[in-house]
């Protein structure tokens, strides 16, 4: 991200809505380049468009699973392509919420003799039709708006097994390296993962960091292996470093 790319980022979340006419006379460019930084700030999922205006990205509240979906879904499939070069035949492996993780389920048809549990109803769509994966599906209450199981059905589902990989999202990650989600149901359902497998991988894409949503639990130095798309600030490799945690980008 460039740096002007970056202030207009900024200066939308502290200011609020505006116009894109306002925002090109704020940063001293024509409304045409403006219109085009915003069309990529959009892309990468910073930002919205809406009529002539540039809106602050919503993080208190998570949006549809189609919105999050094409939200950076280069960044996403880069993800997945390095997340399966940590995955072996015969393995049992936990999926946890969010379309990332619905990305490297797309993935996995190369791998013979796999054991999938998950609450994610678009992972388990892209599983269907492997040939020789065996996977099992959370029952429970399931929210629409992104067709995962949620709350103590997640938690108790993943309690009951043990699992060789957990592949997991967040809804965002803060400078300090702390994890965030939007409900206390993801949490629930997130630790409950982070507790029962063996090796723990985090796939969170770069438009998630340095950014809080409302609830708080875990950090990244609890994952034996981060993936994103993009290399994060030189502050979270050196934490990361530090805490012998993996790091791929």
């Amino acid at each position: 991200m460039n740096k002007r790319h970056y202030d207009i980022v900024q200066w939308v979340n502290k200011h609020g809505r505006q116009t894109l006419q306002s925002t090109a006379d704020e940063f001293g460019v024509s409304v045409q380049t403006i219109r085009s930084d915003i069309r990529i700030l959009a892309e990468k999922g910073l930002v919205l468009r809406s009529h002539g205006e540039v809106i602050p990205f919503p993080h208190r509240e998570n949006v549809s699973f189609d919105q999050r979906r094409i939200r950076n879904a280069i960044g996403k499939k880069h993800i997945a392509n390095l997340c399966i070069s940590k995955i072996a035949d015969y393995q049992s492996i936990f999926l946890g919420s969010g379309s990332s993780v619905a990305d490297v389920a797309s993935q996995l048809n190369a791998f013979q003799g796999l054991q999938v549990m998950t609450t994610n109803l678009h992972a388990a769509r892209n599983l269907c039709e492997h040939p020789d994966c065996e996977l099992t599906i959370s029952g429970g209450r399931v929210r629409m708006r992104d067709q995962d199981v949620i709350g103590g059905d997640a938690m108790m589902f993943f309690q009951r097994y043990r699992a060789d990989i957990g592949i997991f999202s967040v809804a965002t990650v803060n400078k300090h390296g702390n994890l965030f989600d939007f409900t206390d149901d993801e949490v629930m359902a997130r630790q409950a993962l982070v507790e029962h497998c063996h090796y723990r991988i985090l796939v969170i894409d770069s438009t998630k960091f340095e950014k809080e949503s409302r609830c708080l639990w875990g950090k990244m130095s609890d994952y034996d292996c981060v993936i994103t798309d993009q290399k994060p600030s030189s502050s979270l490799l050196s934490m990361l470093h530090y805490q012998g945690v993996e790091i791929l980008y």
